[in-house]
């Protein structure tokens, strides 16, 4: 794990790309304060990431803060994030959030579903 990624409780890591990234769509959003990333059932794989724009924290939240950025993650959710990379990846192919999970054994071409 390099220098540019911090480590959160349950192991998941927000990068410093991904950090910037938030605060710049947060700024723009008036009265969202955080990313909420949430793992659903289904997808071609089975389980699919959600994103969100939030303005509270639940009960049941893990926030995940980063040079002011702030990434929340519910305890259900962290389950199958466990050791999860968040980044943002600005390449060819286009602009995305991007999470790279080691508990995945397969994933979808478009990188937003997974299977365990």
């Amino acid at each position: 794990m390099g220098a540019d990624a911090k480590t959160a409780m349950g192991g998941v890591t927000v990068t410093e790309a991904a950090a910037r990234r938030i605060n710049h769509i947060l700024g723009k959003e008036h009265g969202k304060s955080a990313l909420r990333v949430s793992v659903e059932g289904g997808g071609c794989s089975g389980f699919s990431y959600k994103f969100d724009l939030v303005e509270d924290r639940n009960a049941d939240d893990v926030a995940i803060e980063k040079d002011g950025a702030t990434v929340l993650i519910d305890d259900l959710s962290l389950v199958y994030m466990g050791g999860s990379v968040i980044d943002f990846v600005d390449d060819l192919m286009g602009q995305s959030f991007q999470i790279r999970n080691p508990n995945a054994v397969a994933s979808c071409g478009c990188g937003t579903s997974f299977s365990i």
